[in-house]
């Protein structure tokens, strides 16, 4: 990069210095092509500075036949004085065509740049916004290369817009000045240079589509290798490594051939773009010769049109540029555009207090009470997983569709909330919770209210075992464990810890309300008994939805919901619904035959909601552990 762009000059709005944009704006999402116009809008002051330098530039090298005819013409006349003055120009030109050429390179880059760099905070902003609902609607890959190859692609066409306006505006200027410098010639070079600009159009469809064609491909490539790699060790036990290489084989053998048929299509363009311009230079050789022979124009004149007509091929690239910067640009623009069209809805009160009250999903019907701890069973793990997020205030596809959608927290809808506080009434844990690397202390060191200790939320969540682990495995002389480093991901310990300490973690936020996504579907029976005694105990006083299927997490739930196709049907305790409800009992006993023929039973609207004290709610006896019993849980 430059040490040019530490210079500020009065002509630059944005240097790559000012970064990041303190608001990136509200881009234009309905098309990939509008995203684009959209983004070369926003950046008009850079666009226009580089579109100045790219004129300086190229009527600077367009002018250069001119000095160098005056030169020919000088010779031939014998004149000291007309040779002075065409080396003066020529040295003048040479001036404005270095200085335009540097300045060019320096603002072209820094559209690029800054482009990208606001594309890159869009995406930031919508994935804060989303969470991790984002990697529901759209696939992480793409994310990926959205995040990656596609904003670099983005910045190319803005960055390349600026250079094509302005080689655009040169051959209009050269084909105006030919004409009334030359009009004989002139009038021939008008006419030929607009139909090698537009030779290239009808290349182009044919070229976008192999190279959209290739692009699909090598992303199927890619997410057969990314599958590949992540369930290597499963493959291998199975047997299907090979089946599964050969496939990746297959597949890349297919980009191969595709981007072979791109490049084709492209260099056919490149080739148009070579040979059109030197016919016509032949044209005008010819037809200039028999002009300079006749007398009618001088030998310098000559020289002059044949110069300017051999460096329109600089100008003229610049066409071929901008159609492949577009071809290439236009699929990662909407798939930017994508991404960015996802949100919440609308925010509808600005208000930064966080509600109270009960919780009300208007889709399923289903209320948890303030203050008590609702237990949700859902026949379908997925249909829990999208009720979690719901919870959650993320209304996913079709579902958020209307203002119906949102659930309501204290009579106040979650996504009328601005989203820190939308996130600081509600958190959900989701079954396969996420532990970023650091030591334990750090996982802690979360955003709460203070009312729990780092030391009361590992209790609850009966990490006793964990943190012996992280002190036999701490390098202090002390073991403290709260130092100890915890790998990426928590790949060191099993499932069943790294749960447990996610649990702690929500814990400690201490949130309005708690909603939990199978929160110990990775410990043994005893464990989880503790386990949900402890969060009954910490969490007394506040919501707290659990999405479990556990009798153990059940039984301790001041009320029970059952959720089945997609409506909340069954209200009560564990034990009432067990006896009341055939469908309940078949979700929670695991009863298949039970579970058909209770599907073909009508769906009862639901039942009245009763709210139970929870002082009232019988809690079990303690399971005691036999002193040689260990936790069996599942490995990672």
């Amino acid at each position: 990069m430059h040490v040019l762009f530490s210079a500020r000059l009065p002509w630059d709005v944005m240097q790559i210095r000012h970064l990041p944009y303190a608001d990136p704006g509200e881009p234009d999402v309905r098309s990939g092509t509008r995203f684009l116009v959209w983004l070369g809008r926003e950046q008009w002051a850079g666009q226009l500075a580089a579109l100045c330098w790219g004129l300086v530039l190229q009527l600077g090298i367009a002018a250069l036949p001119l000095g160098v005819g005056l030169a020919v013409q000088a010779v031939v006349d014998r004149s000291g004085s007309g040779l002075a003055v065409a080396g003066g120009v020529l040295a003048l030109l040479g001036v404005v065509v270095a200085v335009g050429d540097m300045m060019l390179h320096r603002t072209a880059v820094t559209n690029w740049i800054t482009a990208a760099a606001r594309v890159q905070q869009l995406l930031a902003r919508r994935t804060a916004e989303l969470g991790a609902v984002l990697t529901r609607r759209v696939a992480a890959g793409e994310v990926v290369a959205v995040s990656t190859g596609d904003v670099e692609k983005i910045g190319w066409f803005v960055e390349a817009m600026s250079r094509f306006l302005a080689a655009a505006l040169t051959l209009v200027a050269v084909c105006v000045g030919l004409v009334l410098y030359l009009p004989e010639l002139g009038a021939v070079v008008a006419v030929g240079v607009p139909l090698l600009a537009l030779a290239p159009l009808p290349l182009l469809p044919r070229a976008t589509r192999r190279a959209d064609a290739q692009r699909e491909k090598a992303g199927r490539a890619t997410e057969l290798a990314s599958d590949t790699v992540a369930g290597l060790r499963v493959l291998r036990g199975i047997g299907g490594e090979e089946l599964f290489l050969d496939r990746y084989r297959a597949a890349s053998q297919e980009v191969r051939a595709a981007a072979v048929r791109s490049a084709r299509s492209w260099a056919l363009i490149a080739a148009v773009q070579v040979v059109l311009p030197g016919l016509l230079m032949i044209v005008v050789v010819v037809y200039g010769a028999r002009l300079a022979f006749e007398g009618r124009i001088s030998v310098g004149e000559l020289v002059t049109v044949y110069g300017a007509v051999m460096l329109t091929h600089h100008p003229l690239r610049g066409f071929e540029e901008i159609a492949m910067a577009y071809s290439f640009s236009r699929p990662s623009a909407k798939r930017a555009a994508r991404v960015l069209a996802l949100s919440r809805t609308e925010p509808v009160a600005a208000t930064g207090q966080v509600p109270g009250g009960d919780l009300y999903d208007p889709v399923t019907g289903l209320l948890a009470p303030a203050g008590c701890l609702t237990a949700v069973v859902c026949g379908d793990p997925d249909a829990a997983g999208r009720l979690a997020d719901r919870l959650g205030g993320h209304p996913a596809g079709a579902e958020a569709a209307g203002p119906e959608a949102s659930v309501v927290l204290g009579g106040v809808p979650l996504d009328g909330l601005p989203l820190d506080v939308a996130r600081t009434a509600v958190l959900v844990q989701d079954k396969d919770p996420v532990l970023l690397s650091g030591t334990l202390r750090e996982l802690l060191d979360v955003p709460s209210s203070g009312a729990v200790s780092p030391e009361d939320a590992l209790a609850a969540a009966q990490c006793g075992d964990v943190l012996d682990a992280l002190a036999q495995a701490s390098a202090d002389p002390g073991g403290d464990p709260m130092r100890t480093p915890i790998t990426e991901r928590g790949r060191s310990l099993s499932g069943g810890q790294r749960q447990r300490l996610a649990l702690a973690r929500s814990l400690v936020t201490d949130p309005e309300v708690l909603v939990l996504d199978e929160p110990t579907s990775a410990v043994d029976s005893h464990t989880e008994a503790r386990v949900a005694a402890g969060v009954r105990k910490i969490r007394a006083g506040r919501t707290t939805v659990v999405l479990a299927s556990s009798p153990l997490l059940l039984d301790l739930a001041d009320r029970v919901v059952l959720v089945h196709e997609g409506r909340a049907v069954a209200v009560g305790t564990h034990r009432e619904l067990l006896g009341a409800e055939p469908r309940y009992r078949a979700v929670v006993s695991r009863e298949p035959a039970l579970a058909h023929e209770s599907a073909a039973e009508p769906v009862p609207a639901p039942m009245p909601e009763p709210v139970l004290d929870p002082a009232d709610k019988p809690v079990p006896e303690p399971i005691s552990e036999p002193a040689a019993l260990v936790d069996i849980e599942e490995s990672a």
